[in-house]
């Protein structure tokens, strides 16, 4: 069974850094695009960003020059650098995989997700 689980949240200020892991299991994952997503309170899930089986990156305009996704594929994980934190970073954030392996496309959809990490910036 494919299982994520990401860790790394808490609370933080404006202008923090924070490092989220998800740590995968059940499946090839050094073939594999993962992307994190994040859930802020009252709004919709929203794309972050997405590292590719071949370490392309690629991130939403909010957090670009900020974030930063990473990949150990000796140890099945996926990271996510958060630098220069914003309020409106407050949000609970996943990470995801998607189905097929050696494959992204842009707004793609993800299959599997881990339960979630949140974090809080605030003063």
């Amino acid at each position: 069974d494919v299982q994520l689980q990401a860790s790394g949240g808490g609370l933080v200020q404006p202008g923090g850094s924070l490092r989220l892991s998800c740590a995968a299991s059940g499946f090839t994952f050094s073939t594999y695009a993962m992307a994190w997503f994040r859930q802020a309170p009252g709004k919709e899930r929203e794309f972050v960003g997405v590292v590719t089986w071949t370490d392309r990156t690629s991130y939403t305009d909010s957090v670009k020059g900020r974030f930063t996704i990473s990949r150990d594929n000796a140890k099945n994980s996926v990271y996510l650098q958060m630098n220069s934190l914003k309020p409106e970073g407050t949000a609970v954030y996943y990470c995801a995989v998607p189905r097929r392996a050696d494959y992204y496309a842009e707004a793609m959809e993800f299959d599997y997700w881990g339960q979630g990490t949140l974090v809080t910036v605030s003063s």
